[in-house]
């Protein structure tokens, strides 16, 4: 069993007490102290068998400091077994030893991380420039370098658009990055630009202040619920109207009525009581029939065959019986009605009708014979 194998959980038994490893997408990686970078490093190349060495570089954390990372790898017996060694260096003195003399191939990586990040590998043998010129000032890839472009040409972000037509017209906050400076502050146009006038702050409402002030001579604005209805539902009856009138009443409660009831205005009417005789008490209205249910093969009402006149002894004369309904009408452009090919053959000319054979005396017509011999001609 490789030695590899037993990481992460052997990492403080392999690199030292103070090592921290985890294995996230499917990486291994270490973190070691800086004390421990170069033997951590021997320890990966000679007992763990990571003999390639892949890449070195660096990130700027803020407020921890510059997290030096090396990424090496192992191919024994054809299996490929990554590691990520890490450890980090403070921003006051980001100073580091070379790991040139573990792995030759850190000496160009090392170079390129000095100068984008500032991190000085002691003991190189050549700690110079790679890709940047000599006079160059900064390490373009620290959170806190100064982007001068930035100064020349403004941040996008700042000026929300239809602001540029009116320059006093209050601008909202800037919307700089990290490293994008001032114009006002950094740069040829330093001091030369006047402040930006601050947009009036807003006065923030208080929460669950009271509402809107109405107007003067304006009605209080009345809470409805849902239940309760609209104004113009509310039914027209002497005691509604007393109780509007008497803004303390409290208000029926809104009828609800379910589909299979139908709307108000499918309500049957309820009969006319008779009033020969006052003393009679006042009848009930008589209970809705059920809402009935028309599928879609049967039609609507209207489509229904009703027969001319209504027999009075009818139980239902507005519903006609099972026998007497006709199918819902079928539409003339559906195709399915009406199949035609899609292409139409031309027509054949018609033969015209034989005639009658003649009688059988009159098949042949009589030729005249000649009495003159033939004498073969003239002699």
């Amino acid at each position: 069993m490789n030695l590899y194998d037993s990481l992460p959980d052997a990492a403080p038994t392999v690199f030292g007490e103070e090592a921290v490893a985890s294995y996230e997408y499917d990486l291994l990686t270490v973190d070691v102290p800086v004390g421990s970078w170069i033997s951590s490093l021997e320890i990966a190349r000679d007992k763990l068998g990571c003999t390639y060495f892949d890449w070195l570089s660096a990130v700027d954390e803020p407020g921890t400091g510059f997290r030096i990372c090396a990424h090496v790898v192992s191919l024994e017996n054809r299996r490929v077994r990554r590691l990520l060694l890490r450890t980090t260096v403070p921003h006051t003195s980001p100073s580091l030893p070379s790991a040139v003399a573990v792995y030759a191939g850190a000496e160009w990586h090392e170079r390129e991380t000095f100068e984008m990040f500032g991190v000085t590998f002691t003991d190189h043998p050549h700690l110079v420039h790679l890709l940047l010129p000599e006079e160059f000032e900064g390490h373009p890839l620290r959170k806190d370098f100064v982007l001068a472009a930035r100064v020349a040409k403004a941040w996008p972000g700042a000026k929300e658009p239809g602001e540029a037509h009116d320059p006093d017209a209050p601008k909202r906050r800037q919307m700089l990055p990290p490293g994008v400076p001032d114009p006002n502050d950094w740069g040829p146009l330093k001091g030369q630009l006047p402040p930006a006038p601050a947009r009036p702050a807003r006065t923030p409402r208080a929460a669950g202040a009271a509402a809107r002030t109405p107007r003067e001579g304006a009605p209080a604005r009345r809470t409805r619920s849902v239940a309760d209805g609209s104004a113009t539902q509310a039914t027209e009856t002497p005691a509604a109207a007393a109780s509007a009138a008497t803004p303390d009443a409290p208000r029926p409660a809104r009828r609800t009525r379910s589909v299979a009831d139908g709307s108000a205005s499918q309500a049957t009417p309820p009969a006319t009581p008779d009033t020969s005789d006052a003393t009679a008490p006042e009848a009930a209205p008589p209970a809705r029939p059920a809402r009935r249910t028309r599928t879609a093969s049967d039609g609507s009402a209207s489509q229904a065959a009703t027969p001319p006149e209504a027999t009075p002894d009818a139980p239902d004369a507005a519903t006609p019986p099972a026998a007497t309904r006709r199918p819902a009408p079928r539409s003339a452009d559906a195709p399915w009605h009406d199949p035609k090919p899609a292409f139409e053959e031309p027509p054949t000319p018609a033969t015209p009708p034989e005639a009658p054979a003649p009688p059988a005396d009159q098949a042949k017509p009589k030729t005249e014979t000649d009495p003159t011999p033939d004498n073969g001609g003239d002699a």
